[in-house]
């Protein structure tokens, strides 16, 4: 890595940045939406006494929340993507934390919402059901009818909505930590010069070929964080605290069957992924034996963990050619949908390099009625390329959903969300293996898929596992400190990776850079969306239109359908532990031709 220092914002090419403008002009076109957002708040709230059980009252109030939902999605999203391209612009801090305030206001006075419609007879919302003017909020009312049991009165629900704002605070503090004050000790190079390290050059740093180099950054990282564990062990301990809090008082057995209820998730699933993966940790230890051989390595590190294992093979690329190559790749999946990635390059979707102050990871987000955005931080590698494939997967899910889909259905679940991107970055791997003979490079690009499967099925499951541990030890009433946690995470990577790789002291603390898991329960879909995304992948490359269309039709539907219902359009049912069978099925194949390649 070269010795130069991370740049501002304003050194950053315009072409490179995504244009916040189509959402927002400037703050003070955002200011006049927030007063309006303020006015319909108080409204909202004096709305509750209005209501009676009737089809136009209920309509009106329905309208009324939604017409709010958007308008402070709007402004929620637009200060916290402002926030997230240079944290520390105190307006930008300002501003995401005005609509953090302003979104628990809105909870709390649409909070009367369920609690109310419960208390009318089930027979009027079903037959509102039916009516089409209600056509935009049936499955709101679907959602409502399904909680009825673990809804409480109105006052309380209304309580319990002003203590969103808490429940949020150690999400906004780990942020603002991690991303505006904490700053890790520059390494020297592989040039022999001081390298500066980031959290989002960590995985640039981890493909050195120099072994020095990858020990160095890894414990640069994780130990900066170590010494910061108490407070990590606070933050997060908070943060799972809340999930349990909110789970005993809305009556469900655990945070995890809260967690997914709202998905229509059965917690089954859940135990379906850990089940099959649990029996595939022996592909898992056999892939990380070849990984350690092809490296010529003595012992294998978590260090090691992400180097390319073919040494004389690079793919290199800059931004437009990883794009290009993108959509090369995506052809199968129709000529129109390749025409608005295309657009979108040029038209400010995408936030591409790295600047000071900016989120170290990649999404994407967006709000209904304007194009979704990408933010990554590319850094010139494949794995860079394989990135703006899975983003430009989520963002192309929310296009097509935003245009088939009334706002109240266009919002696909999380357990979905993965399965698009996943879908893309697939196919991207299928593409070049079809394209390359040479072996190096289908080493490469095999061993891109096997990192693929580790990476996102069983680590992703290895942090499923600690996530479920947590909160079921919170539930029991045992403390989560710096020891008790850095301990379970430092056995569960045992169980995971010990038979062929040295589980190193300093992975104890990764759990303390993992931002998912402010997000509880939301990891586990990276896994089960990939094994999805493989099925469905396949079945497009075999099949060709007919797939194409089911697939589509999974796209378009957004939240429209049940999770599993939509995935079912795409000839995927996740009910059963099948797909994540055939993904597994496909990575012992891959991994076989990958031992016979580095024979």
């Amino acid at each position: 890595m070269a010795n130069e220092q991370i740049r501002p914002r304003d050194a950053v090419e315009s072409r490179y940045k995504w244009h916040l403008e189509d959402i927002y002009p400037d703050f003070a076109a955002w200011e006049a939406d927030f007063e309006r957002a303020k006015t319909a708040v108080a409204d909202m709230k004096a709305a509750q006494s209005a209501l009676k059980p009737g089809r136009d009252e209920i309509l009106a109030v329905l309208e009324r929340s939604m017409a709010l939902t958007r308008l402070v999605e709007r402004l929620y999203a637009f200060a916290r993507m402002r926030r997230d391209e240079d944290s520390r612009i105190p307006q930008s801090q300002a501003a995401a934390d005005r609509a953090e305030t302003l979104a628990v206001q809105a909870s709390e006075a649409t909070a009367f919402l369920r609690p109310a419609l419960l208390a009318m007879p089930e027979s009027l919302l079903k037959d509102c059901m039916q009516d089409a003017a209600f056509d935009e909020y049936t499955r709101l009312l679907a959602s409502v009818l399904r909680h009825r049991p673990h809804t409480l009165p109105a006052e309380q629900e209304t309580l319990l909505a002003g203590a969103g704002e808490l429940a949020n605070a150690p999400s906004t503090i780990y942020t603002l930590f991690t991303e505006a004050d904490l700053t890790f000790p520059d390494i020297t190079g592989e040039d022999g010069k001081p390298c500066t390290v980031s959290d989002a050059r960590l995985l640039t740093l981890l493909g050195s070929r120099d072994g020095r180099v990858r020990k160095e950054a890894y414990e640069s990282v994780m130990n900066t964080y170590g010494r910061y564990g108490n407070t990590f062990a606070s933050i997060y301990g908070a943060s799972v605290k809340a999930d349990v809090f909110f789970a005993r008082t809305h009556r469900f057995s655990s945070a995890i069957e809260a967690s997914l209820f709202d998905s229509e998730i059965p917690v089954q699933v859940y135990d379906a992924l850990q089940t099959a993966i649990d029996e595939r940790l022996p592909a898992l230890n056999r892939y990380l034996a070849l990984r350690k051989r092809a490296l010529g390595l003595e012992a294998l590190h978590m260090w090691d963990l992400y180097v390319d294992t073919v040494a004389d093979y690079e793919m290199k690329l800059t931004y437009d050619e990883a794009f290009d190559l993108v959509l090369r790749a995506l052809a199968p999946l129709g000529r129109d949908y390749v025409d608005v990635l295309a657009r979108a390059r040029d038209a400010g979707w995408v936030d591409v390099m790295e600047n000071a102050g900016k989120h170290h990871g990649a999404y994407s987000w967006g709000v209904y009625g304007v194009h979704p955005y990408v933010m990554m931080n590319f850094e010139g590698t494949f794995d860079s390329a394989s990135t703006l494939a899975h983003e430009l997967g989520h963002a192309m899910h929310s296009y097509f959903s935003n245009q088939a889909q009334p706002f109240a259905k266009a919002d696909y679940t999380l357990f979905a969300a993965e399965v698009a991107s996943t879908v893309n970055e697939v196919l991207l791997n299928a593409y070049l293996l079809e394209k390359e003979s040479d072996p190096a490079a289908r080493q490469f690009l095999l061993g891109t898929l096997l990192e693929h499967f580790r990476t996102t099925v069983f680590r992703q499951t290895l942090f499923a596992t600690f996530e479920r541990e947590t909160h079921a030890r919170q539930e029991k009433g045992e403390a989560l400190t710096r020891d008790t946690l850095c301990a379970l995470y430092h056995e569960i990577n045992r169980r995971f990776y010990g038979a062929s790789c040295v589980v190193d002291d300093a992975v104890q603390y990764e759990w303390m850079r993992i931002p998912h898991f402010y997000r509880a329960f939301y990891v586990y879909q990276y896994a089960t969306g990939f094994s999805a995304a493989v099925c469905i992948a396949r079945r497009i490359l075999r099949e060709g239109e007919a797939a194409v269309e089911g697939y589509r039709k999974f796209l378009a539907a957004g939240g429209s359908l049940p999770p599993l219902d939509a995935l079912r359009l795409a000839g995927v049912d996740m009910a059963t532990p099948q797909p994540v069978r055939e993904a597994m099925d496909w990575f012992e194949e891959i991994l076989g031709e990958m031992e016979t390649l580095c024979q």
